[in-house]
């Protein structure tokens, strides 16, 4: 009986801190519903990342995932060329341009800054991963407030087992897989994934639904 009653205790304990935890974790979404933002402009990805290709392949998946969420996205083909026009072609000094003068350029009720912090195929020793990593934070043009921020990860070796085969087959599937996943720009794909994780409506702490979507204004439960 006393070992029941522990057990049970132990039980009650986990439950509660199970849900202390994820209190904690809750979005507070409150800006972001009194902002409504329709419009949303993404400005190009700042790269941390030693591939030089990284912002435009990251940038070149943004559109659909925010447009799916039910939000208008300002074609991001435009949006870099009206800043070449105007001298800025580095993402670093474009993301420091005054919010001001970009709701006056472009009339978006927000923001979206990208950061990449992860891109590529990296070798290690038994294994090959192509990893891409970002980090986004969505700011209200009109008020200065930021309404969101969140980040995703994605990678090939999600849900493999290389365990199979010993040392030496592992490295030589390690060898193959950056030598294949590098000629194929792999990055590029998985930089899809990434972002379609980051900017999709309805996922824990993600972004809310846009007036677009017929789940307006609702999040995951």
């Amino acid at each position: 009986m006393k070992g029941l009653f522990a057990l049970f205790t132990l039980a009650f304990t986990l439950l509660l801190t199970g849900c202390s935890t994820n209190n904690k974790q809750l979005t507070d979404y409150s800006a972001f519903r009194e902002s409504k933002p329709r419009s949303i402009l993404v400005l190009p990805p700042r790269n941390q990342s030693p591939d030089v290709n990284a912002s435009h392949s990251f940038l070149s998946g943004v559109t659909m995932p925010l447009a799916e969420s039910g939000y208008y996205v300002f074609p991001v083909a435009v949006v870099e060329e009206t800043f070449k026009q105007n001298g800025a072609t580095n993402p670093d000094d474009i993301s420091t341009i005054p919010l001001k003068k970009l709701h006056d350029i472009f009339g978006a009720d927000a923001v979206m800054y990208i950061t990449i912090t992860d891109y590529g195929t990296s070798y290690q020793v038994i294994n090959s991963d192509t990893r891409v990593t970002a980090t986004a934070r969505l700011v209200d043009l009109r008020t200065g407030k930021e309404l969101w921020k969140g980040g995703a990860t994605a990678s090939t070796n999600e849900g493999q087992d290389n365990s199979s085969g010993g040392l030496l087959g592992m490295l030589l599937t390690a060898a193959v897989s950056q030598i294949a996943d590098s000629a194929t720009e792999k990055a590029h794909d998985i930089a899809q994934v990434t972002s379609a994780r980051m900017l999709s409506a309805g996922t824990n702490g993600g972004l809310l639904y846009g007036p677009r979507s017929p789940k307006y204004g609702q999040t995951a439960l």
